[in-house]
């Protein structure tokens, strides 16, 4: 079961998109709903970056239950999250614009990255690009409750097999999305997360995620670097696109925090969700094998492919898996 931090947190958020919205630090009043699927759409995706709120997700897949305390501010045309998962592993993620700093307790370890926008592209959940309609239908299915709160309903079906369903709950009075699941070609729910409190417009208290990254004493802390580059730059290319997917960007960054070996990283979209390949060295001391498993709604695939190991991820059905997996192809 993947964690509730890595599903769903706005450190994932799509900041290169978000610069499109002139975000504002407080706001409490509510817009008039409107009428059609892609204005809902526009509205979800502005409300991801602009909107102040905290509150309690809960995340279910494959009969696992996983739920963390979110919360997200926005002051000017700064950033703040701060997110605490609740079950399991004690793990506590900061973000302040693009400087990450995830936090575990336990083992007394502090990791802390800079990451391109792309980089938190996967978990870029709450934020849809109403161009997914290229590649979805979308009906409104009504008002339902979620967290107390009055939502409109949208199904996002799928106009061919490379994509799942999706059923999003969108709060009336601001956009956020406050319920997403992802459903498999038979209608069964292949994951759920949903707030199960929320409070909005609250007001901004940056603190709460400034002043816990400042007191690190006693932590080891490991840096890592993420660059953007180009696949064709490394000496990789997709030979066949896979149809409605556009490459969103490549980064790559160090295997381990003094060594030497890079893993690649290229994420592709449909507006809607999210593709990752990655491409890692083979070296015989790591304990790999050949892989491919579905948790909830997310599917692994990984191959060997020569002196390189290849691992597709994604929301996505398998077969979607199995063409990126193909398509990628060493050119020197």
């Amino acid at each position: 079961m993947r964690s509730v931090v890595r599903y769903w947190l706005p450190i994932a958020s799509l900041a290169s998109l978000a610069s499109l919205f002139a975000p504002f630090a407080f706001v409490t009043s509510a817009v008039a709903a409107p009428p059609d699927a892609r204005a809902w759409l526009t509205r979800i995706h502005a409300a991801a970056y602009e909107r102040n709120y905290q509150g309690t997700l809960v995340v279910s897949a494959n009969g696992v239950v996983s739920s963390s305390r979110i919360a997200h501010f926005a002051v000017g045309d700064q950033s703040y999250e701060r997110v605490e998962a609740l079950d399991g592993r004690q793990q506590r993620v900061y973000r302040v614009n693009d400087s990450v700093h995830t936090i575990w307790p336990q083992s007394g370890v502090a990791v802390v990255e800079d990451r391109p926008a792309i980089a938190k592209l996967p978990a870029a959940r709450r934020s849809v690009d109403p161009r997914a309609l290229d590649h979805y239908d979308a009906k409104l299915e009504g008002v339902e409750r979620v967290a107390g709160r009055d939502a409109q309903v949208l199904l996002l079906q799928p106009k061919d097999a490379w994509r799942y369903a999706q059923r999003l709950w969108a709060d009336r009075a601001t956009g956020l999305m406050l319920r997403a699941d992802i459903v498999g070609a038979d209608r069964t729910v292949l994951e759920s997360s949903a707030f199960s409190a929320v409070e909005l417009g609250i007001r901004p208290q940056p603190d709460t995620v400034t002043q816990p990254i400042r007191k690190l004493d006693g932590y080891r802390i490991v840096k890592t670097q993420l660059s953007p580059t180009q696949l064709e730059a490394e000496g990789w290319a997709l030979e066949r696109p896979v149809p409605g997917f556009r490459l969103a960007g490549v980064v790559k960054r160090p295997l381990e925090a003094a060594g030497k070996d890079e893993v690649l990283q290229a994420v592709f979209t449909d507006g809607l969700t999210h593709v990752s390949l990655f491409v890692e060295p083979f070296d015989g001391r790591r304990d790999y094998a050949d892989l491919s498993g579905q948790v909830g709604a997310t599917g692994t695939l990984r191959q060997r492919r020569g002196l390189y190991w290849i691992t597709v991820m994604g929301d996505v059905p398998p077969l979607t898996l199995k063409a990126f997996s193909e398509a990628l192809q060493r050119k020197h």
